[in-house]
């Protein structure tokens, strides 16, 4: 395979996306490029008067089944495939009397939006796309003698190439053949993953997601990362950045885990949020209250941490956010005095996001060596119905909003978790520790004092009654668990004992 840059005499243009195509075919006919092209995409060159032949021409059998017949013939694939260093492939072209092709340009049916808009089964599999893939493939594959483009964006490197060198160099026609494989393949992963939608765990497990951005390192600066993302899926894939320094990887992670505990809940929230726990989680009738009671869960973590809110942002609540250092805040909206108040500060990330609704079905992805674990993603509404009170004691109306409060703020803490909430605030948690009645300790101690009166959550069953009875001496008044222990008597029991109500949920909220 020769470094030498080849020339492009002959080019095949088929595009579904025409933006900037019309630029283009004007200035490979300046070159003296002679283009060859399909029905639509003809037409529209032709609109800026530059000469263009069409395939039917070339191949000598028009266009036909609605167009899904266009380009599969071997006058095209001859004249692509062709390998120009072997006089033997050079000598049959000549006696097929096929033109070689240089530059094959094409863009694929927009698969992935069509299916997005809903569209039925017909009209989705009308958009899978046959002879645009094969013929990126054939260019891709034979890139030593062919240059392949399927990204718009690319076409000024091209001609910029053929001015300077003469033609495209073997550098560059290797990057936009790997390129070209990785649009094929994302392409096909799209369209199997639909056919397989049906399938909750399918024998394999395709990825087509495109790079959103590079990042400065990942966890730690010695560890290199990138953050992969398709628009559309919510969260943070639609999140416009409004201000501030990129984000980093520790960013991303804490911002997905916040905006998904602030969305979770109904009334105007904020979620402050460190190292994916909560620093402080609230509600209260206006988003500016629901800010100082979450700051007031623990202001000295909520220090360097990221602010998310359910509800638009307002000047109010922005000069509040103003007062803490910040990383990022995330929120459905900002008014134009929060906007001001915000930007002042010259590093903080402000990110937009078009939806605050909850998120909805869907799978999580997570690596290991080696490998890949997905499960169903812990989201949706919770099975309230479900509950049980198992002792003696009923909670009242209150007592049972403040438990259900603290499970959902339990929910999105790392296992073991405990969390105490009063009044629609969570007031201590104990995240990540190996030990139950360990997180029940460090729960109570980081509350202070406000562990008198408030309610309990733990994500996952007590497995001996040393954590009820450590929640009870610190003055706990109620408390929820999936129950599940072959000590639940004992558990439930030692409620008993202390007063306490112990509402049962039957299902558990591990985070790890």
């Amino acid at each position: 395979m020769s470094d030498a840059a080849i020339p492009v005499r002959r080019a095949l243009v088929s595009c579904f996306d025409k933006t900037g195509v019309t630029d283009l075919a004007a200035a490979l006919h300046e070159r003296g490029v002679t283009l060859v092209s399909t029905g639509s995409t003809a037409a529209t060159i032709r609109e800026v008067d530059v000469p263009v032949t069409e395939v039917a021409e070339v191949t000598g059998f028009p266009e036909c089944l609605d167009g899904r017949v266009k380009t599969l013939h071997p006058r095209i694939h001859a004249g692509i495939l062709a390998d120009r260093t072997d006089p033997a492939h050079i000598a049959e072209l000549a006696e097929l009397g096929v033109e070689a092709i240089d530059l094959v340009v094409v863009n694929l049916y927009p698969f992935e939006r069509t299916v997005q808009a809903g569209a039925g089964d017909d009209d989705v599999i009308e958009m899978i796309d046959i002879g645009g893939p094969t013929m990126i493939r054939a260019a891709a594959k034979n890139h030593g003698s062919v240059v392949v483009v399927v990204d718009p964006s690319d076409y000024e490197w091209v001609l910029t190439e053929i001015d300077d060198q003469g033609g495209v160099t073997l550098a560059t026609r290797r990057e936009l053949a790997a390129k070209a494989f990785r649009h094929t393949a994302a392409y096909d992963t799209l369209v199997a993953s639909w056919f397989q939608r049906d399938e909750a765990f399918p024998s394999q497990l395709g990825l087509a997601l495109p790079r959103a951005s590079s990042l400065r390192y990942g966890e730690n600066p010695h560890q290199g990362a990138a953050y992969y993302a398709r628009p559309g899926a919510g969260g943070l894939a639609d999140a416009e950045q409004l201000h501030g320094k990129a984000l980093s990887y520790n960013n991303l992670l804490d911002t997905d885990a916040a905006w998904g505990m602030a969305v979770d809940v109904d009334e105007p929230c904020v979620a402050i949020i460190k190292h994916t726990n909560p620093a402080g989680f609230a509600v209260a009738d206006d988003l500016e209250q629901a800010y100082v009671r979450a700051l007031e869960g623990d202001p000295v973590s909520a220090f360097g941490g990221i602010v998310a809110a359910n509800r638009p942002i307002d000047g109010a609540t922005a000069r509040r956010i103003g007062e803490v250092f910040t990383e990022v805040v995330i929120a459905p909206g900002f008014d134009d005095e929060a906007l001001e108040v915000l930007t002042a500060k010259k590093n903080l990330r402000i990110l937009c996001t078009p939806d605050a609704s909850r998120p909805r079905g869907g799978q999580q992805l997570r690596s290991v060596a080696g490998g890949i674990l997905v499960q169903d993603a812990d989201v949706g509404d919770e099975p309230w119905g479900e509950w049980r009170v198992a002792g003696q004691v009923q909670p009242s109306e209150a007592t049972l909003a403040d438990l259900r409060f603290a499970w959902l703020a339990c929910k999105h803490t790392k296992s073991n978790a405990i969390v105490l909430a009063k009044a629609g605030q969570v007031v201590g948690v104990g995240a990540g520790q190996m030990s139950r009645v360990d997180s029940v300790r460090l729960a109570v101690e980081r509350s202070g004092d406000r562990h008198v009166g408030a309610v309990l959550a733990s994500d996952a069953f007590f497995p001996f009654r040393d954590g009820p009875d450590a929640a009870a001496a610190a003055g706990v008044i109620a408390m929820v668990q999936p129950g599940g222990s072959v000590r639940d008597d004992e558990v439930v029991a030692a409620a008993d004992e202390h007063g306490i109500a112990m509402v049962l949920t039957g299902r558990r909220h591990f985070r790890h």
